[in-house]
């Protein structure tokens, strides 16, 4: 299952992989290039791919929205943002 970044998997590695049955499945929201066009991987019988859009829930993008409020205050405060990702970078 490659939830992160598409860049993170081989494709077209997988795909060999995943005919010669050497892994036995694969769950896919991202890929290498998206959108994704044509690919073997939509041919293959142990494969689910979908659009990369599990964060798309109302409930969930209102969570986002709030924590980026509360970033932007707390850096307009001049404090460090409770929820920043690269603090190494600041």
């Amino acid at each position: 299952i490659n939830i992160a970044r598409g860049s993170v998997v081989d494709e077209q590695a997988l795909i060999e992989a995943l005919q010669n049955e050497v892994i036995f499945a694969a769950g896919l929201d991202v890929y290498e290039k998206e959108p994704l066009q044509e690919s073997a991987l939509f041919t293959l019988p142990n494969v689910v791919t979908l659009p990369h859009v599990g964060s798309a829930t109302a409930e969930t993008r209102k969570k986002m929205a709030n924590l980026a409020y509360k970033n932007l205050v707390e850096a307009l405060e001049d404090k460090t943002p409770r929820y920043l990702v690269n603090p190494n970078f600041v």
